[in-house]
């Protein structure tokens, strides 16, 4: 269905999409390539929300050439008014005659009606081309279309015998200085980052991009049932701040809220944050994908809810011994029938220490 040369224009659209990586939130990485002849005549990538979508780059890019050219987009083009117009009008208006997408939009409301206006614009489309690569390009953007929830990822550093801090609570630093820059290229593609109030109290971090070059801050989430986030925490500068607790604690919460923290009420029957809810509360907030970075206390309870989608592991080399604090607080168990299994998506040597990429299977 598709040749080797759909293949590598394709593969030059998801390399202009990845461009997008840590500034598109909450909108999806899109790139795009305009053909003519066996030739690229125009490209273009999303950059960032309210910005043009690649499309419209891409036929600005080629001018004339666009008229009865093949394109090679890594999403379908949008139908809808939204903060721009509709692309599927400007290809039509830009005289395309093909359009080769790897992915229909993810999202219910406008699935395949880009796609079917096209055809009935006398348009060819084809669609599937590496959709694969362009749905892991988007993870985060497709679990909020379709789940309701943000893709969640854990990053942990432990030592090679599976601890993450002392008994006393110390932890800095377990891995290296490549590992912890490595960190930091998570959290810049990251809508949010979200901790417990033990690693606030313990650990009082920014929660920022430091160590690479972002042209945003993600979110900054915190789950604090009984609103003790201090009012000097680092977190609380710069604002961007989400906090979810038990209940809104009146006068705490103003205290907070002064500091520029969004306080959220959300208990569960068990008088703790309800995590299940405040996970799609964070599509409100235009979430695709989360970075917990919190101690084995609240892993543990995401993990036992089925919140956690993939652990990002780094695994330096080190022995911390028995006494030391495990990765994920998880009870127990009596068989090994009821081990939590993962699939390795990746492994690496970051530096001298491991990264082990795992999905929950």
């Amino acid at each position: 269905m598709f040749s080797s040369a759909d293949h590598a224009f394709m593969a030059q659209a998801l390399r202009l999409a990845e461009r997008g990586m840590y500034s598109t939130n909450p909108n999806p990485r899109v790139g795009c390539v305009v053909v003519q002849e066996g030739r690229i005549v125009g490209s273009g990538w999303h950059e960032r929300a309210g910005r043009p979508h690649a499309e419209i780059y891409a036929l600005k890019a080629a001018g004339l050439n666009a008229r009865g050219a093949t394109i090679y987009v890594t999403l379908e083009p949008c139908s809808h008014y939204g903060r721009t117009p509709p692309c599927v009008e400007a290809l039509k208006h830009a005289g395309i005659a093909k359009i080769v997408m790897a992915m229909k939009d993810p999202n219910p409301l406008v699935s395949g009606k880009g796609e079917e206006f096209l055809r009935q614009s006398g348009i060819e489309v084809q669609a599937g081309l590496l959709g694969a690569e362009a749905q892991r390009l988007n993870i985060g953007f497709v679990s909020r279309m379709l789940n309701k929830r943000p893709w969640v990822r854990s990053k942990i550093a432990a030592s090679l015998d599976g601890k993450t801090a002392l008994n006393n609570g110390l932890s800095q630093w377990i891995t290296g200085i490549a590992a912890r820059q490595d960190g930091h290229r998570w959290r810049a593609r990251s809508c949010a980052i979200l901790t417990g109030i033990g690693t606030v109290k313990a650990d009082d971090p920014q929660l920022s991009v430091r160590e690479i070059r972002t042209s945003r801050q993600p979110l900054k989430v915190v789950v604090d049932g009984h609103l003790e986030t201090p009012v000097d925490a680092k977190l609380l500068f710069g604002k961007n701040v989400l906090i979810f607790t038990t209940d809104e604690h009146a006068k705490r919460a103003d205290v907070l809220r002064k500091k520029g923290a969004h306080v959220i009420g959300m208990a569960d029957d068990h008088g703790k944050v309800d995590l299940v809810k405040m996970m799609h509360k964070l599509t409100d907030f235009g979430i695709n994908e989360l970075l917990v970075e919190a101690g084995n206390k609240l892993n543990g309870a995401l993990v036992r809810a089925g919140l956690i989608d993939e652990l990002v592991i780094y695994l330096a080399p080190h022995l911390l011994g028995k006494m030391a604090l495990n990765i994920i607080d998880l009870p127990e168990l009596t068989s090994l029938d009821q081990k939590s299994s993962l699939e390795i998506q990746d492994l690496r040597m970051i530096g001298k220490d491991i990264r082990v990429v795992a999905r929950f299977s």
